[in-house]
């Protein structure tokens, strides 16, 4: 008897979006070294294109699958032509996301509407797309969504932003409750600010490096490495009973 559960996920076939870079491009690798044969999905060809040559060279299986998510019908189209391709559909990983940082008083209606378009409709009917194929083919899947510590407290600049991730976290929990019958797991997780270019970029204005630092009681940025083990535990067979949850993975920031 083994007490120790499988986090392997060899026979599994996973989507993973905004898989072209970042945190998307490090979970893609990380589900496909855990086993998976992975679906890479991002709106540009050339990001997607160049994972999957990396994944090849570590002898892992994944394919690029370029999309606009936006396009609701395309994205309903891509779940098939995935499943088709694989032969099946086991885990989704909704990573695609961007953001606009605008005073809330500054806020176009522009901005708004991209940032709530890709960070929410476009996973929402992406999910439903890919909860209907689970159920028809009787898989027990796994959906994992990337919120935002966001999703949970304020800050700065991020009014739109906010309100997607939060959304996200809310929605997340109603279609881990409607798909539990169909063994479903509908999960979120929430990842502090990562040590990138984007953040050390940010840094720059060393006024949000102190107030960042200040509000993470570890003491340093989170890595794409430790936002990929969380979704890889969540899409485990270790996470059997975790259901509508928020996993956040954030320093204790939210601890506060």
């Amino acid at each position: 008897m083994s007490y120790l559960p499988s986090f392997r996920l060899d026979g599994k076939v996973a989507v993973v979006t905004g898989a072209g870079r970042g945190l998307g491009r490090h979970t893609a690798l990380a589900l496909a070294e855990a086993g998976a044969a992975v679906a890479l999905v991002a709106r540009t060809a050339n990001d997607v294109e160049r994972v999957a040559a990396e994944a090849d060279e570590l002898g892992l299986q994944a394919h690029p699958f370029p999309a606009d998510l936006t396009d609701v019908a395309a994205a309903r189209a891509l779940i098939v032509r995935i499943a088709e391709h694989f032969g099946g559909l086991d885990i989704l990983v909704n990573g695609a996301g961007t953001n606009i940082q605008q005073n809330a008083l500054d806020v176009d209606e522009t901005s708004w509407d991209t940032i709530l378009d890709v960070n929410l409709r476009a996973i929402f009917f992406l999910s439903q797309a890919a909860a209907k194929t689970m159920i028809e083919s009787g898989t027990s899947g796994r959906i994992v969504n990337i919120a935002s510590q966001i999703g949970s407290v304020g800050f700065y600049k991020r009014a739109a932003y906010a309100a997607s991730k939060g959304g996200l976290v809310q929605m997340s929990k109603v279609l881990a409750l409607e798909w539990a019958p169909y063994g479903i797991r509908v999960n979120c997780v929430g990842p502090t600010f990562i040590d990138s270019p984007l953040a050390r970029q940010m840094f720059e204005d060393p006024e949000i490096e102190e107030e960042v630092m200040r509000r993470i009681p570890i003491g340093r940025l989170g890595k794409s490495s430790e936002v990929a083990a969380a979704v890889l535990y969540l899409v485990s067979e270790g996470a059997d009973l975790v259901t509508g949850h928020h996993l956040l993975v954030d320093g204790g920031w939210t601890a506060q």
